[in-house]
């Protein structure tokens, strides 16, 4: 069985992660942390880390907020505990500190769990090397109305896959500057709206012909399964960086 610290369980995707694991034997959430802890669970809650006892061997699943990373790092060192970080919004500075910590105890980072939209992000970095400079890059992504961080992690994502050679730059904003597109610009738009789950869109935009891949994902529940597969993925790992690749890559 995979023993589960639920990191913002008492969000929409922690009572997604809760209710999956509730339904099978092999997973059990055996604690959670929310700063909104008055909800009913099977579980204790804790407002913070700073205040949790220590579960060994439990897996923490991060669906919360940045400013919680710090200490959710701290508590998984001095534990020992294998950590999936959900969590979009991080800043450079936060990937720094979770590979650092990654040098002390397994981590599994992913901007998006879904293995639909990993897949896809495989596809598009394919196109980029096949297409060549030929072909202009746009991406957008859309989400609910309810969504912090613009661009998404998961657009990040694939502009960073289209992008390995670094000779492009990201260019979120056009309105404000008069002149005509450069071949080394990949364009990143977001749209926030209504209760839309998740949309990516590459767009390859050549000499009279388009190409285009998308993903839709029409719930959370894929984002969830995908959190608790790396959670078993993950519990008797060495420490390390891991992603959705490496766990693609052991199903093999």
């Amino acid at each position: 069985m995979t023993e589960i610290i639920l990191c913002g369980c008492n969000g929409k995707m922690g009572k997604n992660i809760s209710a999956i694991a509730s339904q099978t034997e092999d997973f059990s959430v055996v604690a959670g942390v929310d700063v909104f802890a008055e909800s009913e669970t099977r579980f204790p809650v804790f407002k913070s880390f700073g205040n949790m006892r220590e579960y060994p061997g439990a897996v923490i699943i991060d669906f919360s907020h940045p400013s919680v990373l710090q200490n959710l790092l701290s508590y998984a060192i001095k534990h020992k505990n294998p950590c999936v970080i959900c969590t979009t919004g991080l800043s450079e500075n936060d990937v720094v500190k979770i590979k650092k910590a990654s040098e002390k105890i397994p981590i599994f980072y992913s901007g998006n769990m879904s293995i639909g939209i990993n897949l896809l992000i495989s596809l598009a970095k394919t196109a980029a090397k096949t297409l060549g400079s030929d072909f202009d890059i746009e991406i957008i992504e859309k989400h609910h109305n309810l969504k912090l961080d613009a661009p998404s992690g998961t657009a990040f994502m694939i502009a960073n896959a289209v992008n390995e050679s670094n000779e492009h730059k990201y260019i979120y904003d056009r309105h404000n500057v008069r002149k005509r597109r450069d071949k080394k610009e990949i364009g990143i738009h977001s749209v926030r709206g209504g209760t839309i789950v998740g949309e990516h869109e590459i767009i390859f935009a050549g000499n009279d012909e388009v190409i285009t891949v998308s993903h839709s994902a029409q719930s959370k529940t894929v984002f969830a399964q995908g959190a608790i597969r790396a959670s078993e993925f993950l519990k008797d790992k060495k420490s390390g960086m891991y992603d959705m690749n490496d766990m693609i890559r052991s199903k093999i």
